[in-house]
């Protein structure tokens, strides 16, 4: 299918729509059906010329947020600094798009059991968290050579932080009385001591 400027606004129309009915019904009833009830479609089969099948478009969907995330959150990093003060920003960042947008956080909740990698095998909560830990293993490096940070091991203080970065995600989601400011602060806090030097 050629790939026009028509084509790829209907093929964000329609990963918009999935999201909305899968963040409101869950997976299992998200069918084509609803998604082209929501995005105001004709038929399902139109959602079926953009996308070979459920699997297809949930791999867009997986793109959609993790692109808007990754934006999102190097956005903030970029006005920062020092080391230290990117750190902040990363845990801020993160923290707020949880927050900011929790239909795309309920999708990925809901479709992550559904997705499998190029092996065909299903992700783990592990491997999923993979990329943003090596990401954040990079800026702890980085500010262990600019002699900001402590020495420490940084593949365990990443895995800790998106230990308690995702769980705040839950926590969003199952606690309607969670007090997601002091959450933030708190995390923000305890790791900009836990990381830096003296």
């Amino acid at each position: 299918m050629e790939r026009t400027y028509i084509n790829e606004a209907r093929r964000a129309q329609i990963v918009r729509a999935a999201i909305g009915t899968i963040a409101d019904l869950g997976y299992a009833k998200a069918s084509f059906a609803k998604i082209t009830e929501r995005a105001g479609l004709r038929s399902p089969r139109m959602i079926s010329y953009h996308f070979a099948d459920k699997e297809d478009l949930v791999r867009q969907i997986l793109i959609e947020v993790f692109t808007l995330g990754a934006n999102y959150i190097a956005e903030r990093m970029a006005q920062a600094g020092t080391a230290l003060e990117r750190f902040r920003a990363y845990l801020e960042a993160n923290l707020e798009f949880l927050r900011e947008h929790p239909a795309e956080i309920a999708v990925l909740t809901e479709i992550g059991p559904h997705v499998r990698n190029e092996m065909g095998e299903h992700y783990t909560s592990a491997s999923a968290q993979e990329i943003s830990v090596q990401g954040l293993e990079k800026l702890l490096s980085e500010g262990q050579t600019a002699g900001e940070f402590r020495e420490f091991d940084v593949r365990s203080m990443a895995v800790i932080v998106r230990g308690a970065v995702d769980g705040a995600a839950t926590r969003l989601r199952e606690e309607p009385d969670f007090d997601f400011d002091a959450y933030t602060r708190e995390v923000v806090t305890t790791f900009t001591l836990a990381v830096r030097r003296g």
